[in-house]
Parts: C-alpha cells; structure tokens; sequence
C-alpha cells in the first residue's frame, strides 16, 4: 500500500514537471501582427476638414433699395420706402380724389393719412383687415373687427372686405362726427391747416401728427390732387421778396410751405430752417424769414 502512495506520486511529480517546461508565451508568436495593425481612425479621413467649400460665389447679388428709406410711425410702425410710397399713391389717388369731390376732404390729406397710418398698405391693420387709416370700432359699429396694440393693448378696430371701403369710411367717419365739423370750414387747398386741425379734433395722439402728415404731402407733392379736383392751378403769382437789414427776407403768404419756398428759392429745407434758426416746419402768414 505505501509503495502504491509513493508511486502515485512519484507520478504526479512528473507531471508537474512536464507541464512546468510546456511553453506558456507561444501566444507572443504573433507580436508582428499586432504591432502592424493600426488603429482605423489614423487612416480614416475627417470629411469636416477634407470637404472642400462649396461656397465660393462672394459676389452673390443682394436686393437693395436704391430709393430713400421712410419711417412710418402711426398706427403701423414699419419702414418703407418712396419707390413702395409712391406705387401706394399710384393705387388710390383716384379714389381719394373722388371722396374729395363726394366729401369735401382733400385728398392729400385722405392719402397722407392713409400712407401713415397703413405704412404704405405695409402695417399689420392693413394687411390682416383692410383698415389703412387706424379707425377703431367705436359706439355703433356693427362689422367685423381685429384686436390691435395702440394706445391700449388689444383694442377694437374695424375690419374691411376691401381697401376702398376703408377710405370711404374714412370720410364718413370725419363727416358724420361733429368733433370734425370745424374741419369742413377750412380752405380745400390748405392741406396744413386741416392737418392741424385733424389733429386738434383729436384724430391723433401723436403731437408730431400734422408735421407728418404735412411732410408726406410735400415730399409727395400730394397736394396737387387737391388741385386737379379743385380744377385749378397753383397761383405762379410772384411773391413779395422785401428786402431789409442788408438781407434778403421773403414774407410768407397763404399755401407757403417750407418745401415749396426752398424749390422756389433753392434752398433746402434744412437750410430755410438754419437760416432762420428755426425749430419745425410751422410758418405763418405775414412772417418774415431770411433766405440768405
């Protein structure tokens, strides 16, 4: 029996030993092949930095306005321009100078108002309802109407089915209010004076309304629809130059306005204005200003 152990493990010894010679590191045969491989993303190629750009036309044309650019700030407050101004004038000076011949508003004071308050047909009122002069709703109106951020937020104005029913309530809203009355005495050529008195009426709250309105006229020469209803030319009547103090002094007469002296005298505007150390563009009849 002790013989049997001892050779059992004389046995076992051997293979102990045998497994303790058997090489271990045979795995390491293939150091090369490893060492050869290399990682995929030395040979991958970044298309961020390998596209090449596409967008090489620097000169791509871009739409400009070549023609001045107008602020328009009443009910609408948008930025447009003459070109845009002059096509909205284009639209509807026929039908303002009807409503003159109907109502008896002129109607470079109908298209003054509607280039303002519409932003040239551009604002958010004359686009979404039609109402190019920021009528609001009002006691007794019975048509459709928007909700529209003006003095307060979200006020009622009316809604049109189309422009030209805006400018003919327009007029109705200014004859049909005794709070305008004192407008229909005024002279049907003296635009200034029914843009001031719009204004006093309480058209608008903006103290800068009529300058505004008075502007748009001048620049647009609006005031000659009132003369074509009128079926009369402006008076080419020479005016009184008096000179005085070494100067030249010009008196201001009815249907002055800045605009029309600086083209009569060749001056600009701003220039009158300086000349005469002059805040705005209200003159008076009689006044003198000084043109050189």
């Amino acid at each position: 029996m002790i013989k049997t152990k001892f050779a059992l493990f004389i046995f076992a010894l051997l293979v102990v030993s045998c497994n303790s010679t058997k090489p271990v590191v045979r795995t390491t045969s293939k150091p090369k092949v490893v060492s050869k491989k290399q990682p995929v993303t030395q040979t991958k190629t970044n298309p961020t930095t390998t596209k090449p750009n596409t967008n090489t036309n620097t000169s791509t044309p871009t739409t400009t306005k070549t023609n001045s650019e107008v602020n328009l700030e009443a009910t609408s407050n948008v930025k447009t321009y003459a070109e845009e101004i002059q096509s909205y004038v284009s639209n509807f000076k026929d039908i303002a100078m009807n409503n003159m011949r109907v109502h008896g508003i002129p109607a470079s004071i109908t298209l003054a108002q509607g280039i303002l308050e519409s932003g040239a047909g551009k604002g958010k009122l004359a686009m979404s309802a039609n109402n190019h002069f920021g009528i609001k709703c009002h006691t007794g109106w019975t048509g459709e109407s928007v909700k529209h951020d003006d003095d307060a937020a979200q006020e009622c104005f009316r809604k049109y089915e189309h422009p030209s029913e805006s400018y003919r309530d327009h007029s109705l809203f200014l004859t049909s209010r005794p709070r305008y009355s004192s407008l229909f005495k005024l002279d049907k050529g003296d635009y200034e004076s029914w843009a001031k008195g719009l204004k006093a009426a309480g058209y608008a709250t903006d103290v800068k309304y009529p300058d505004k309105l008075i502007g748009l006229i001048e620049r647009f020469e609006l005031f000659k629809y009132d003369t074509e209803v009128l079926g009369n030319q402006p008076k080419p009547v020479k005016k009184e130059v008096v000179v005085a103090q070494g100067g030249d002094f010009y008196t201001i007469q009815q249907g002055d306005t800045l605009y029309s002296l600086s083209k009569r005298f060749n001056l600009s505007v701003d220039a009158i204005k300086k000349l005469n150390n002059m805040s705005d563009n209200t003159i008076s009849i009689g006044q003198q200003i000084k043109l050189k």
